[in-house]
């Protein structure tokens, strides 16, 4: 009898830890099509699969990963049954070198529909993909483009990435040859007309949504709010002579062009996403992505009509990002801290957010590939940590119905506008056509 009543208070003890979840609006949340605000898929690509080594199917990591990364975290096998219909409850080398096989094969079978079949096994109707340019199967309305920005901070760094990051290989040279230049145009208003906006108005009209500024990787966001004629001459210095610009009057420039650039993105109509928070590795300057720095920018008149994502809503500063989307121009997404977090603190972060301003979260997950991750790239990113975000919302608004703070209704309301339609009334995008 003892043994017994031990198992059952071992029982229910374990059952009170879990985090509770209405089982009705986790399965309504569940069949809510998805905008995913930020991810980097890969386009189709032959040679993405000849990279992968059978003998080693789920790569080796760069770095030591968080553990919702790790690559015996065991919530990849639900991706990977999602995708491939793996059916083994462990990790055995010989059923990952079947499952990479399967994997090939797949993606061989789908041809260019494999980047929208991702997105379909997530239930992800339209995704916001950051990146250079979209490649093969990216180009149809399941994607939405978010191009860099960030090469035009540096108009004479040339064919040289000041960034040397994901996206860093972009280089201004090759964006002045976009609109038709090869070098800067001799003023800096000139820039500002013929190379910024033109370019942004280029993008809008390829499908861009968004542009992206990763420059925390490289500098502080603490943009100064700089006027053109103080500006002017720093650029006639640097157009003369780029090696005779100090830090300071580089910085100058740069806080210049980053106003100069989100107000061309407003008056196009494109939102600005900045990246903030923690970044890619372990010697990443989180002090520089604080997005309490963009303040003085976001807060000035001159943008007023530029909306901002704060991308990966700042975490660790996610309370400092929680208080800016007050803001009416200023949103953040929870990308990246799907995998940051576990489920429990993300529900935790969602529950804060939730309980202040709905209307401004947006969901996202960063899925990425990364250089050696064959059975942990995109696409089982995209599957996981939708899946993951879904289950973290239900939780946040699961605690908020159980405390009477709203009704069911109103739950399944904010799931939809995380979830969706934030980001359709944002981007003022429409779903796209099926075939």
């Amino acid at each position: 009898m003892r043994a017994a009543w031990v198992a059952c208070l071992l029982l229910s003890s374990a059952v009170a830890a879990q985090d509770a979840v209405d089982a009705t609006l986790l399965a309504e949340i569940n069949r809510i099509p998805a905008v995913d605000n930020h991810m980097h898929g890969d386009p189709v690509d032959a040679a993405r699969a000849a990279r992968w080594k059978d003998d080693s199917p789920l790569g080796k990591s760069r770095y030591p990963d968080v553990v919702a990364l790790r690559r015996a975290n065991p919530e990849w096998r639900s991706a990977w049954f999602a995708l491939y219909g793996y059916s083994f409850d462990d990790a055995e080398l010989p059923h990952l070198r079947s499952l990479l096989a399967t994997k090939r094969s797949t993606l061989a079978r789908a041809g260019n529909n494999w980047p929208s079949n991702v997105l379909d096994t997530a239930g992800v109707e339209i995704a916001l993909l950051n990146t250079v340019q979209p490649g093969v199967g990216q180009l149809n309305g399941r994607f939405r483009w978010v191009p860099y920005a960030d090469p035009l901070l540096r108009p004479f760094a040339g064919e040289t990435s000041w960034l040397g990051y994901s996206g860093g290989d972009l280089t201004i040279a090759a964006l002045l040859k976009e609109v038709g230049f090869s070098r800067p145009p001799p003023t800096l208003t000139e820039y500002r007309v013929n190379i910024v906006q033109a370019l942004l108005a280029r993008w809008k009209k390829s499908g861009a949504v968004a542009v992206k500024f990763l420059c925390a990787y490289a500098r502080p966001l603490d943009f100064e709010v700089v006027e053109e004629a103080s500006a002017a001459p720093v650029y006639l210095k640097g157009l003369a002579n780029p090696a005779s610009l100090s830090a300071a009057e580089t910085k100058l420039l740069g806080d210049y062009l980053f106003g100069a650039i989100a107000a061309a993105a407003g008056s196009q109509q494109l939102a600005v996403h900045i990246h903030t928070g923690n970044g890619d590795g372990p010697w990443f300057n989180n002090g520089y992505a604080n997005p309490a720095l963009l303040e003085k920018q976001i807060n000035s008149r001159a943008l007023r009509n530029t909306n901002f994502v704060l991308v990966h809503g700042g975490w660790p500063w996610h309370a400092v990002a929680q208080a800016m989307v007050d803001k009416p121009n200023t949103y953040a997404d929870f990308s990246a801290q799907t995998f940051y977090l576990g489920t429990h603190q993300l529900a935790a972060v969602l529950r804060d957010w939730l309980s202040w301003q709905p209307e401004k979260v947006l969901f996202g997950t960063d899925a990425y590939s990364d250089t050696d991750s064959p059975l942990n790239d995109w696409e089982e990113k995209e599957v996981l940590l939708t899946s993951k975000a879904r289950r973290a919302l239900a939780i946040a608004l699961t605690a908020m119905l159980q405390n009477g703070e709203i009704t069911r209704e109103r739950a399944l309301e904010i799931a939809r506008l995380v979830l969706r339609d934030n980001a359709m009334k944002l981007y003022g995008l429409a779903a796209p056509v099926s075939k």
